[in-house]
């Protein structure tokens, strides 16, 4: 029994995901005993407390029970586990401000308006009735018109999320190591978490994730990458071709078959190209590409492609839940896409949004704070103390949201905040003042006595 188990990393998180991964191969079955918390921890020189918080997390998901003084077994069948908050954090003790540019949400003023085009659609309209394809079939032919990967198959889901999540939920298991970008979306975090998945963070450049500890993190078994290929959230970096080749080659050379979720969440509202590492391995990679920031949040609708068997899996859970994404919306978004008006309309918004991130980095730099280069509605600013200049900036009147929930370790990351651009239709120049204070170390302060001292 003893020998079946090793562990790489003795931390709670490493000893629960080597566990899982033993349970979920078969290795260990129902009803094989685990070695004590004494002996395990004797055996890895960690503290018992340690091993206990990786039996916890198991026992919290299911994996194992605990019988007393006869020991921790392998679980009959197990339960969900319980939610994670690192989203709860990037709201928690918020206040309202007098600008918001904390929600990574685009700017209503630049969304399509689509009165005549429901109007329109609404004369057209025909019955339909459940056994319909879940994909309207000419909004499929126009999305797989451009799409950037030749995928085995393509369906529509509601809202990049959802289709993350889906994706997910197909291609990884409890216990599973997850490669995710280091800063990355905070829901895509609390998602691995929820499903009991190990995240293996790989830092950033500007063209995506580093060649280098992409590939180091890929010699940990990870069997999914989570990836933003443009506009990555909180960052703004969009990838290369040339680093999407790079990614390609070093996932074709692996040992172990990774699959990789690619989230296009802004879509057409970037000037980047729709880069995919399916272009190189069609069969190894779910794109999703979101409709909701260029045509509307309501719409809640994506596009998600991949390899004919994971999307039928995908296809067939979702019919013991909502089915389809409804059909009278997905005629919308095919109305939209083909309409000239919309089109000129989406073309606009990306080019505002472009001009205003533009305006606030250069207002920024010549405040002597440099933001890297990017794309989409958000901008990542480097900043001495997070709590420090999220203080400074509540205090001004303006909300940001912190950097710590973008990343999967809680502490000895760098110090960040995102701020969405989307709202920064005039006076860039005296934000710019305030976020550049914001960002720097703060000195010492003298508050008055009310005596004439300090």
């Amino acid at each position: 029994m003893n020998d079946r188990i090793q562990i790489d990393d003795p931390t709670p998180a490493g000893i629960a995901g080597a566990i899982a991964r033993l349970i979920t191969s078969g290795e260990l079955r129902p009803g094989d005993r685990l070695p004590t918390v004494r002996e395990l921890s004797s055996r890895l020189g960690v503290s018992p407390a340690t091993v206990s918080h990786g039996w916890r997390a198991l026992a919290q998901a299911g994996l194992v029970v605990s019988r007393g003084r006869s020991g921790t077994f392998v679980a009959e069948s197990g339960h969900r586990p319980r939610p994670t908050s690192r989203t709860d954090g990037m709201t928690k003790g918020a206040t309202s401000a007098r600008l918001d540019l904390s929600l990574g949400t685009p700017d209503p003023l630049l969304l399509p308006e689509i009165g005549t085009l429901l109007s329109r659609l609404a004369t057209g309209a025909e019955t339909t009735d459940y056994h319909q394809a879940p994909v309207v079939p000419e909004l499929g032919r126009l999305l797989q018109a451009d799409w950037p990967t030749k995928s085995g198959a393509l369906t529509v889901v509601d809202g990049a999320m959802d289709a993350v999540a889906r994706s997910l939920q197909a291609v990884v298991r409890f216990g599973d190591r997850v490669i995710v970008e280091d800063p990355t979306f905070p829901y895509i975090l609390d998602y691995l978490d929820s499903i009991g998945a190990e995240t293996v963070p790989v830092g950033m450049d500007e063209q995506g994730l580093l060649p280098t500890e992409f590939a180091r993190a890929l010699a940990t078994g990870a069997t999914a990458a989570v990836l933003q290929p443009r506009a990555q959230n909180p960052t703004g970096a969009s990838m290369s071709a040339d680093r999407a080749a790079e990614l390609a080659d070093i996932l074709r050379r692996g040992e172990h078959r990774c699959m990789v979720i690619e989230d296009d969440h802004s879509g057409p509202v970037v000037p980047a190209p729709d880069v995919s590492l399916g272009r190189w391995l069609p069969d190894q990679v779910l794109h999703v590409r979101s409709y909701s920031k260029s045509h509307g949040p309501d719409l809640r609708i994506a596009a998600l492609s991949g390899p004919e068997e994971v999307i039928d899996r995908i296809v067939a859970t979702r019919v013991l839940g909502p089915g389809w994404t409804p059909r009278i919306l997905q005629r919308l978004l095919h109305e939209m896409l083909r309409d000239e008006t919309v089109t000129r309309t989406v073309e606009f918004a990306r080019d505002q949004y472009q001009a205003r991130r533009r305006a606030l980095v250069t207002a920024l730099g010549a405040h002597g704070v440099r933001v890297a280069d990017g794309q989409g509605l958000n901008a990542w600013l480097p900043v001495a103390d997070e709590r420090s200049a999220l203080v400074h900036l509540a205090a001004n009147g303006i909300r940001v949201a912190p950097g710590g929930p973008f990343f999967a370790a809680d502490r000895g990351h760098p110090e960040a905040v995102r701020v969405t651009i989307a709202p920064l239709t005039d006076a860039v120049d005296e934000v710019a003042a305030v976020l550049a204070m914001a960002a720097r170390p703060r000195q010492a302060e003298y508050f008055s006595l009310g005596d004439g001292t300090h």
